[in-house]
């Protein structure tokens, strides 16, 4: 039997480890070029979570990282920065930037669906923990979206919305593109 998609135990099946997930002790391996790797506990690592409706990320900056521009459609986040300072910020509907420089301690919450984004401008790691109001909140990162999707957003949109021409179009896309192994 599933329930949200995920599978339900039998009751006489559930043990501890059902509960338990130690992933976030330790910070994250960052190995990509916008300098941070965020490390779900959600339902795909804690069963459970299910219908618990939390979840939790650990996200690990490199001195000038950034989570970059990005949105969590099915859930409310919420940081507290275990250490180091970060610019973060979320954009409402109405196009208002509300950002606000967070050091160790500092809580900063990002409304549901909303663009958000957190940057490490200092020059050692920082790291945070977040909680979301979803077992799984999900996140679309807004370049990778519209510049790596399957089947592709025709260049003709992506050249009108950003107001740049094909080459460019191209140049992000060899960039954003994933790493083949």
């Amino acid at each position: 039997i599933k329930v949200n998609g995920f599978p339900c135990k039998d009751e006489a099946n559930v043990t501890e480890a059902d509960f338990f997930y130690s992933g976030l002790a330790n910070p994250g391996v960052i190995n990509n070029s916008v300098g941070s790797v965020a490390t779900g506990a959600n339902v795909e690592k804690i069963s459970g979570l299910n219908t618990l409706g939390v979840s939790l990320a650990r996200i690990d900056y490199a001195p000038g990282g950034l989570n970059p521009p990005h949105t969590h459609p099915r859930a409310t986040e919420i940081i507290f920065v275990l250490d180091g300072e970060l610019d973060v910020g979320f954009i409402t509907t109405s196009n208002k930037l509300f950002s606000k420089a967070v050091k160790k301690g500092d809580v900063f919450v990002f409304p549901r669906g909303l663009v958000h984004f957190q940057k490490n401008n200092g020059d050692k790691s920082a790291s945070v923990i977040a909680g979301f109001n979803s077992q799984l909140p999900g996140t679309q990162s807004i370049a990778a979206t519209l510049f790596t999707s399957t089947p592709a957003v025709p260049d003709n949109v992506l050249t009108k919305t950003f107001q740049i021409g094909t080459k460019e179009v191209d140049k992000i896309k060899n960039k954003l593109a994933p790493k083949k192994t």
